[in-house]
This record gives C-alpha cells, sequence and structure tokens, in this order.
C-alpha cells in the first residue's frame, strides 16, 4: 500500500515552532522506509501521525491501495511502539496471537501465524514462555511478531531494533522487510545500518523531509 503526504505541519502547544514545517513524501506500495534525523527533529512525531496516534493539524497522509482507493491507516497499520507493551503473564504466543486477532483471525490461524512470526524473529522454543520473563530484547522482539501477525499492509515501527545486537537487528529485519515485501514499512531509527537496509530513505532536517532512494537495497529486492 503506497503513503503519500502532501504538506503536512505540526506544532505542540507548548512549543514555539513548529516540528514539522510542510512535509512530503511518497512511500512506494511494498517497500521499506527508514525515517532519520537528529533528536527532536520530529521522527516519532511523523510517525504518530501516520499511525493516527496524533491528529493531523494541516496537510494530509493517505494510504492508497492498489486500486487507487484511499484507505484509512487506523485500520491497514500494525504498530511497533519504541515502548514495548505486552501482557506479561501471558505467553509469548497468546502476546503475538493478539495481533493475529486484531486482523479477524481464527484461533487456528492466529496460533498458527504467531508461531511462524516467533520463528522469523528468532525465538523458536520460547513461544510458551511469559512476557514477564523475556529480556527486554526478547520482549521487543515479540511485538514485532505480534506486528507481523496481523498482515495489515502497512508496519509503522519506531526504533525496532534499538535493544538489539547487530546480529538479531538482522534477522528483524529480515522478517520486517526481507521476506515481507508485499507490505508497506516505515521505520524511525538512528542506527545508519538499518536505514541502509530499506528502499527509501526519509531525513528530516529544519522541518521538512530530504528524500532519496537506496538504488542498492533496491536492487537487492
Amino acid at each position: 500500500m503506497r503513503l503519500v503526504a502532501r504538506g503536512v505541519t505540526h506544532q505542540y502547544p507548548q512549543g514555539d515552532h513548529q516540528v514539522l514545517a510542510g512535509v512530503d513524501f511518497d512511500i512506494p506500495a511494498g517497500t521499506s522506509a527508514a525515517v532519520i534525523g537528529p533528536s527532536g527533529s520530529g521522527k516519532t512525531t511523523l510517525l504518530s501521525l501516520m499511525g493516527n496516534l496524533l491528529p493531523l493539524q494541516t496537510g494530509t497522509i493517505t494510504a492508497v491501495d492498489e486500486d487507487g482507493v484511499e484507505r484509512s491507516l487506523t485500520y491497514t497499520a500494525s504498530w511497533v511502539l519504541q515502548t514495548v507493551s505486552l501482557l506479561p503473564d501471558r505467553s509469548a504466543v497468546d502476546n503475538v496471537a493478539v495481533g493475529a486477532y486484531s486482523d479477524g483471525a481464527t484461533r487456528a490461524d492466529a496460533w498458527g501465524r504467531s508461531i511462524e512470526c516467533l520463528a522469523a524473529v528468532g525465538l523458536s522454543g520460547r513461544e510458551d514462555d511469559p512476557a514477564r520473563i523475556l529480556s527486554g530484547g526478547e520482549a521487543q522482539r515479540v511485538a514485532i511478531a505480534r506486528a507481523l501477525a496481523s498482515r495489515r499492509p502497512i508496519i509503522l515501527a519506531d526504533e525496532p531494533t534499538g535493544q538489539l545486537d547487530a546480529k538479531t537487528s538482522a534477522t528483524v529485519l529480515d522478517a520486517m522487510i526481507g521476506s515481507h515485501g508485499e507490505r508497506t514499512v516505515v521505520v524511525v531509527t538512528h542506527d545508519p545500518e538499518v536505514a541502509d537496509r530499506c528502499d527509501v530513505v526519509l531525513e528530516l532536517r529544519d522541518g521538512r523531509i530530504h528524500q532519496r532512494t537506496n538504488r542498492r537495497s533496491l536492487k537487492e529486492r
């Protein structure tokens, strides 16, 4: 699903300047995009606007399907938040199944998806462990698996590899943008290696987007 923004601005009530000052971007369907920029540049704000966690003040952000029909991001996007929120006393597989259930999956389908997605993020064998005993990085991977299990066409992820080592980050990125190319994935990141894996890089500077295409990534895909 294609994501298009035109003229997006945002200013917080206590702020004295616009965090976003006329943001435009165009992310092709089925590609991955990294949102980069210095701390305070508005990366998480932009992602929150894309996922309808914050109301748009001016401008538009639209998701467009293959038939050219605009779709609500509320029902087409899955989230991986920077602050991981899991059900602590439920198993890893139960937590991942929540994503599938939100997409209308049957119990059997949700279970199958959950096992598959946990394996994709390197957590085979941890399916029955309660979330409360998982490390921070493992919990983060469960949250990513939960987003994958929903099968919604868009994934919005805020620093999804922030607690992971390089090897595990590569596994997670393979799951998110390698083997799930039918999805559009937007990742806020400070990690240049994550950005290098994405097809499109959206750099936020002075409230505006400077967009470039990662030719090498597209060729590999």
